[in-house]
Formats: structure tokens, C-alpha cells, sequence
């Protein structure tokens, strides 16, 4: 069989430990899984999860420079810890979760505010305001074969220096078993499937030129600069 043009290389990451790459099939997201971001972000109540996309060739791996985006003026960050998932299926029970998890890594929600309040007001999609190119630097994976998973301590982020997201694991609405098996109510899940499982408050806005720097405890960091 041929292709009408050469298919794009697949999208995978590296992983800590090993010269072992985690191939990527799908990128999920989770809006508003921090009660303090929540809020921040105009909600008032502990929600049932919900759900977003981003391309897997959104993924920045490594982080490094990232390049500014057009169309906006207003590009925020959001630190995030990702579930990398090796099983998956359709209907989980919370209870069997944690056993599809393959590992762990730091990430970045970047994200068009503008553009994503502006769909928000008139009831559209989200898409371009969450899945354009080069929105979802990530760090490499821990698997879980170098430590537990990961249910409490600090996620942050710096930008230039200054701590802007200061928060802790312990204080996500939906945990990551509850986040998995709610998410396979609505797709069936597979191996190389990521989970970006939200962020906490102080998310704020970012410029050409400026340094991110991004932890959890445990799981690493992620450094990028938008050039």
C-alpha cells in the first residue's frame, strides 16, 4: 500500500530511565479539577469532571523554546500533572483505574484566553483557544515502576522567577481514578492515551521572552521559553 503523501512521524515521549519512547494516541484534558482554579475562573461548586481534546502534535516534549502563537493576546499557562495511560477500555470502575496507568509527567495547558472566553460567551467549541500548535509542553515520563502514584504534594509554576501556581495534588476535585474511569464513560480509552488532570489557581498571563518553569513533587519539572 502507498500513501498519497509520506505520513506524518508518530508523536511520542521520552521516558525517564531507559531510551524507551511512550508512543501518544490521544491527549485529554480536564477543565476545572482545582476548586481554587474554579473559582478563579468564575465557578462556584465542585462539578462533575469535563472533558477536552488537544492534538497529540500539540505536545512540545522536553519543553525547551516554544513559539508565541498567532491570534491572541493573551496566552496564559497552566501547570499540570499527566496520566500516561498502557491498558484502557470503555466503563472502568474507579477501583481498577490506577492499574492503566503507565506513568506520570509534568505538562503545560497552554491556552488562547481570549479566544477561549470569546467561544465560551457565544457557546462554541473551545478548539482554538486549547488546541493549537505547540500548546502542550511536556516533560519526560516517570513510570510507575520509579515510585507510587503520585496522590498528594506541591505543583507549581514560575515565571521569570515568580511563583504564580503554587498548589498541591491533595487538592484536585476529581482524583486520577475517578478522572480515568469517569472519562471512559464517554470513550473507550487505549494504551498511549495522555490525561492533563487540570491545574490549580494563579494562572495568569505570559509574553515573548518569558522563562516557565514547572514541578510536582516527585514526578519533575519542565522548563520553556516563549520566543
Amino acid at each position: 500500500m502507498s500513501y498519497v503523501f509520506p505520513p506524518a512521524a508518530p508523536v511520542s515521549i521520552p521516558v525517564v530511565g531507559g531510551n524507551a519512547l511512550f508512543p501518544v494516541r490521544r491527549v485529554y484534558c480536564v477543565g476545572r479539577n482545582y476548586a481554587d482554579h474554579a473559582a478563579e475562573m468564575g465557578a462556584d461548586s465542585r462539578e462533575p469532571p469535563f472533558f477536552f481534546s488537544k492534538p497529540a502534535d500539540a505536545l512540545v516534549p522536553g519543553g525547551g523554546e516554544v513559539a508565541y502563537p498567532p491570534a491572541t493576546s493573551n496566552l496564559q499557562h497552566e501547570v499540570e500533572l499527566v496520566v500516561a495511560l498502557a491498558r484502557g477500555g470503555a466503563d472502568i470502575p474507579p477501583a481498577r483505574a490506577l492499574a492503566c496507568v503507565y506513568g506520570y509527567a509534568v505538562g503545560l495547558d497552554l491556552t488562547r484566553r481570549d479566544l477561549q472566553q470569546r467561544a465560551k460567551d457565544k457557546g462554541h467549541p473551545w478548539d482554538m483557544g486549547k488546541g493549537f500548535d505547540h500548546s502542550a509542553p511536556i516533560g519526560a515520563l516517570h513510570p510507575l515502576a520509579a515510585g507510587e502514584h503520585p496522590a498528594r504534594g506541591s505543583i507549581w509554576l514560575r515565571v521569570n522567577g515568580q511563583l504564580r501556581q503554587n498548589g498541591d495534588l491533595a487538592q484536585m476535585s476529581w482524583k486520577v481514578a475517578e478522572v480515568i474511569a469517569n472519562l471512559s464513560t464517554y470513550v473507550t480509552l487505549a494504551p498511549g492515551d495522555l490525561i492533563f488532570t487540570g491545574t490549580p489557581a494563579g494562572v495568569s498571563t505570559v509574553v515573548r521572552g518569558d522563562v516557565l518553569e514547572a514541578g510536582v513533587a516527585g514526578v519533575g519539572e519542565l522548563v520553556v521559553r516563549l520566543v
